[in-house]
Protein backbone atom coordinates (compact mmCIF):
# COMPACT_ATOMS: atom_id res chain seq x y z
CA UNK A 1 0.00 0.00 0.00
CA UNK A 2 0.92 3.20 -1.09
CA UNK A 3 2.47 5.36 2.26
CA UNK A 4 -0.14 7.78 3.76
CA UNK A 5 1.77 9.33 6.28
CA UNK A 6 1.49 12.76 4.67
CA UNK A 7 -2.02 12.26 3.38
CA UNK A 8 -4.70 14.25 5.21
CA UNK A 9 -7.95 13.02 4.78
CA UNK A 10 -10.71 16.29 5.07
CA UNK A 11 -14.05 15.87 5.79
CA UNK A 12 -15.97 18.46 5.60
CA UNK A 13 -19.44 17.92 7.60
CA UNK A 14 -22.72 19.74 7.95
CA UNK A 15 -25.35 18.41 10.49
CA UNK A 16 -23.08 14.74 10.31
CA UNK A 17 -23.68 13.46 13.81
CA UNK A 18 -25.68 10.14 12.95
CA UNK A 19 -22.84 9.16 10.95
CA UNK A 20 -19.67 10.51 11.25
CA UNK A 21 -18.35 8.75 13.96
CA UNK A 22 -18.31 5.77 12.03
CA UNK A 23 -17.15 7.62 9.03
CA UNK A 24 -14.11 8.49 10.86
CA UNK A 25 -13.53 5.27 12.82
CA UNK A 26 -13.45 2.79 8.67
CA UNK A 27 -10.92 5.68 7.94
CA UNK A 28 -8.76 5.10 10.48
CA UNK A 29 -9.29 1.53 10.47
CA UNK A 30 -8.83 1.43 6.53
CA UNK A 31 -5.39 3.48 6.09
CA UNK A 32 -3.33 3.24 8.65
CA UNK A 33 -1.16 6.83 9.06
CA UNK A 34 -3.55 9.06 7.59
CA UNK A 35 -4.28 11.98 9.05
CA UNK A 36 -8.25 13.42 9.88
CA UNK A 37 -9.40 16.69 9.50
CA UNK A 38 -13.04 17.57 10.18
CA UNK A 39 -14.32 20.97 8.96
CA UNK A 40 -17.53 21.58 10.83
CA UNK A 41 -19.61 23.67 8.35
CA UNK A 42 -21.65 25.83 11.32
CA UNK A 43 -23.45 22.37 12.20
CA UNK A 44 -26.12 22.80 14.41
CA UNK A 45 -26.08 19.32 15.62
CA UNK A 46 -23.61 17.74 17.78
CA UNK A 47 -21.08 17.06 15.13
CA UNK A 48 -18.10 18.88 16.65
CA UNK A 49 -18.67 16.83 20.09
CA UNK A 50 -18.73 13.37 18.32
CA UNK A 51 -16.37 13.90 15.51
CA UNK A 52 -13.30 14.89 18.00
CA UNK A 53 -14.86 11.77 20.37
CA UNK A 54 -14.19 9.38 17.07
CA UNK A 55 -10.43 10.81 17.36
CA UNK A 56 -10.28 13.50 14.32
CA UNK A 57 -9.16 16.97 14.39
CA UNK A 58 -11.74 19.57 14.15
CA UNK A 59 -11.74 23.09 12.85
CA UNK A 60 -15.16 24.52 13.55
CA UNK A 61 -16.76 26.85 11.37
CA UNK A 62 -18.82 29.61 13.00
CA UNK A 63 -21.10 29.34 9.96
CA UNK A 64 -22.50 27.34 7.04
CA UNK A 65 -19.87 28.33 4.13
CA UNK A 66 -20.65 25.60 2.14
CA UNK A 67 -18.23 22.29 0.60
CA UNK A 68 -16.11 24.47 -0.94
CA UNK A 69 -15.53 27.37 1.89
CA UNK A 70 -14.93 24.45 3.95
CA UNK A 71 -12.73 22.24 1.65
CA UNK A 72 -10.50 25.55 1.32
CA UNK A 73 -10.12 25.83 4.94
CA UNK A 74 -8.88 21.96 4.51
CA UNK A 75 -6.10 22.78 2.11
CA UNK A 76 -5.00 26.07 4.28
CA UNK A 77 -4.66 23.82 7.30
CA UNK A 78 -2.75 20.88 5.25
CA UNK A 79 -0.57 23.33 3.70
CA UNK A 80 0.22 24.82 7.33
CA UNK A 81 0.76 21.31 8.70
CA UNK A 82 3.36 19.39 6.73
CA UNK A 83 0.92 17.52 4.54
CA UNK A 84 1.73 16.82 0.81
CA UNK A 85 -1.88 15.24 0.00
CA UNK A 86 -5.09 16.10 0.63
CA UNK A 87 -8.40 13.62 -0.03
CA UNK A 88 -11.83 15.00 0.14
CA UNK A 89 -14.10 12.18 2.15
CA UNK A 90 -18.10 12.73 2.72
CA UNK A 91 -19.12 12.40 5.92
CA UNK A 92 -21.93 10.74 5.14
CA UNK A 93 -20.60 7.85 4.38
CA UNK A 94 -20.53 7.75 0.78
CA UNK A 95 -16.70 7.50 -0.27
CA UNK A 96 -15.85 4.26 0.76
CA UNK A 97 -12.39 4.45 2.16
CA UNK A 98 -10.79 1.60 0.28
CA UNK A 99 -10.61 3.36 -2.71
CA UNK A 100 -8.23 6.24 -1.36
CA UNK A 101 -4.67 4.31 -1.67
CA UNK A 102 -5.26 4.41 -5.27
CA UNK A 103 -6.19 8.08 -5.81
CA UNK A 104 -2.93 9.01 -3.35
CA UNK A 105 -1.11 6.02 -5.91
CA UNK A 106 -2.67 8.42 -8.94
CA UNK A 107 -1.05 11.44 -7.66
CA UNK A 108 2.59 10.04 -8.23
CA UNK A 109 2.22 11.46 -11.85
CA UNK A 110 -0.82 13.63 -11.19
CA UNK A 111 -1.68 16.66 -9.34
CA UNK A 112 -5.98 16.00 -8.86
CA UNK A 113 -7.15 12.27 -9.09
CA UNK A 114 -10.90 12.22 -9.36
CA UNK A 115 -12.81 9.06 -7.55
CA UNK A 116 -14.87 8.30 -10.70
CA UNK A 117 -18.36 6.73 -10.45
CA UNK A 118 -19.27 6.15 -14.00
CA UNK A 119 -15.97 4.42 -15.07
CA UNK A 120 -16.87 0.90 -14.21
CA UNK A 121 -16.62 -0.17 -10.92
CA UNK A 122 -20.22 0.15 -8.24
CA UNK A 123 -23.75 0.64 -9.82
CA UNK A 124 -24.28 3.97 -8.71
CA UNK A 125 -26.78 5.71 -10.74
CA UNK A 126 -28.18 9.49 -11.58
CA UNK A 127 -30.78 10.12 -14.57
CA UNK A 128 -32.81 12.48 -15.97
CA UNK A 129 -31.42 16.35 -16.28
CA UNK A 130 -28.72 15.15 -13.07
CA UNK A 131 -27.28 12.56 -15.38
CA UNK A 132 -27.30 15.15 -18.71
CA UNK A 133 -26.04 17.43 -16.97
CA UNK A 134 -22.95 15.61 -15.52
CA UNK A 135 -22.40 14.15 -19.18
CA UNK A 136 -22.07 17.58 -20.43
CA UNK A 137 -19.57 18.73 -18.03
CA UNK A 138 -17.52 15.77 -18.38
CA UNK A 139 -17.39 16.13 -22.08
CA UNK A 140 -16.18 20.29 -21.64
CA UNK A 141 -13.90 19.51 -18.97
CA UNK A 142 -12.21 16.64 -20.40
CA UNK A 143 -11.40 18.78 -23.62
CA UNK A 144 -9.86 21.47 -21.27
CA UNK A 145 -8.12 19.14 -18.63
CA UNK A 146 -6.66 17.20 -22.37
CA UNK A 147 -7.86 14.09 -20.69
CA UNK A 148 -10.85 11.65 -21.16
CA UNK A 149 -13.48 11.98 -17.86
CA UNK A 150 -16.72 10.87 -17.12
CA UNK A 151 -17.26 12.11 -13.34
CA UNK A 152 -16.43 15.73 -13.25
CA UNK A 153 -19.52 16.35 -10.21
CA UNK A 154 -17.63 13.55 -8.16
CA UNK A 155 -16.63 14.69 -4.62
CA UNK A 156 -14.42 11.99 -3.86
CA UNK A 157 -10.83 13.29 -4.98
CA UNK A 158 -7.36 13.70 -3.84
CA UNK A 159 -5.08 16.77 -4.96
CA UNK A 160 -1.23 16.57 -4.63
CA UNK A 161 1.44 19.41 -3.43
CA UNK A 162 0.71 21.41 -6.91
CA UNK A 163 -2.89 21.06 -6.52
CA UNK A 164 -3.14 22.02 -2.22
CA UNK A 165 -0.83 24.99 -3.04
CA UNK A 166 -3.33 26.53 -5.93
CA UNK A 167 -6.84 25.29 -3.47
CA UNK A 168 -5.03 26.71 -0.53
CA UNK A 169 -6.01 30.12 -1.52
CA UNK A 170 -8.12 29.87 -4.44
CA UNK A 171 -10.68 26.87 -4.59
CA UNK A 172 -13.90 27.82 -5.50
CA UNK A 173 -16.42 28.05 -2.76
CA UNK A 174 -19.78 28.74 -5.53
CA UNK A 175 -22.48 26.27 -5.68
CA UNK A 176 -20.54 23.23 -7.42
CA UNK A 177 -17.48 25.23 -7.76
CA UNK A 178 -15.89 22.76 -5.33
CA UNK A 179 -16.28 20.37 -7.94
CA UNK A 180 -16.61 21.58 -11.47
CA UNK A 181 -14.97 24.96 -11.11
CA UNK A 182 -11.95 23.31 -9.27
CA UNK A 183 -11.29 21.36 -11.97
CA UNK A 184 -10.78 24.03 -14.72
CA UNK A 185 -9.16 25.89 -12.02
CA UNK A 186 -6.49 23.51 -11.77
CA UNK A 187 -6.40 22.53 -15.37
CA UNK A 188 -5.87 25.69 -16.62
CA UNK A 189 -3.23 26.27 -14.26
CA UNK A 190 -1.28 23.60 -15.93
CA UNK A 191 -2.29 20.85 -13.62
CA UNK A 192 -2.38 17.19 -14.62
CA UNK A 193 -6.05 15.06 -13.41
CA UNK A 194 -6.85 11.96 -14.19
CA UNK A 195 -9.54 9.43 -12.58
CA UNK A 196 -9.70 6.32 -11.09
CA UNK A 197 -13.06 3.98 -10.66
CA UNK A 198 -14.39 3.81 -7.46
CA UNK A 199 -17.85 2.78 -6.06
CA UNK A 200 -19.86 4.73 -4.46
CA UNK A 201 -22.26 4.05 -0.97
CA UNK A 202 -25.68 5.36 0.32
CA UNK A 203 -25.40 7.61 3.07
CA UNK A 204 -25.11 6.27 6.28
CA UNK A 205 -27.13 9.26 8.19
CA UNK A 206 -28.16 12.34 7.62
CA UNK A 207 -30.32 14.40 4.84
CA UNK A 208 -29.06 14.20 1.18
CA UNK A 209 -27.73 17.68 -0.42
CA UNK A 210 -29.65 17.56 -3.57
CA UNK A 211 -33.63 16.92 -3.66
CA UNK A 212 -34.53 14.40 -6.51
CA UNK A 213 -37.22 17.04 -7.32
CA UNK A 214 -34.70 19.84 -7.83
CA UNK A 215 -33.20 17.44 -10.50
CA UNK A 216 -33.61 19.97 -13.33
CA UNK A 217 -32.30 23.41 -11.25
CA UNK A 218 -29.42 21.65 -10.70
CA UNK A 219 -28.69 21.17 -14.92
CA UNK A 220 -28.84 25.05 -14.92
CA UNK A 221 -26.53 25.43 -11.91
CA UNK A 222 -24.55 22.69 -13.14
CA UNK A 223 -24.08 24.84 -16.59
CA UNK A 224 -23.81 28.42 -14.70
CA UNK A 225 -21.09 26.97 -12.52
CA UNK A 226 -19.48 26.03 -16.09
CA UNK A 227 -19.52 29.45 -17.44
CA UNK A 228 -18.41 31.19 -14.19
CA UNK A 229 -15.50 28.92 -15.01
CA UNK A 230 -14.46 29.33 -18.18
CA UNK A 231 -14.25 33.42 -17.14
CA UNK A 232 -12.43 33.69 -15.11
CA UNK A 233 -8.75 34.37 -15.84
CA UNK A 234 -6.11 31.91 -15.46
CA UNK A 235 -4.41 32.01 -12.75
CA UNK A 236 -1.22 33.29 -12.07
CA UNK A 237 1.08 31.40 -10.60
CA UNK A 238 4.40 31.36 -8.56
CA UNK A 239 7.59 29.44 -9.56
CA UNK A 240 7.24 26.97 -7.01
CA UNK A 241 3.36 26.44 -7.34
CA UNK A 242 3.58 25.52 -11.11
CA UNK A 243 3.48 22.17 -12.15
CA UNK A 244 6.64 20.74 -14.01
CA UNK A 245 6.75 20.55 -17.28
Amino acid sequence: MVSLEKTLVVMPAYNEEAAIAGVIAEVYATLPGVGVLVVNDGSSDATVAVARAAGATVVDLPFNLGVGGAMRTGFKFARSNGFDNVVQVDSDGQHDPIGVPALVEALQTNDVAIGARFAGEGDYDARGPRRWAMTVLATVVSRIAHTPLTDTTSGFRAAGPRAVAIFADHYPAEYLGDTVESLVLAARAGCRITQVPVSMRPRAGGTPSHDPVKAAVYLGRACLALVIALWRPPLALSPEATPAA
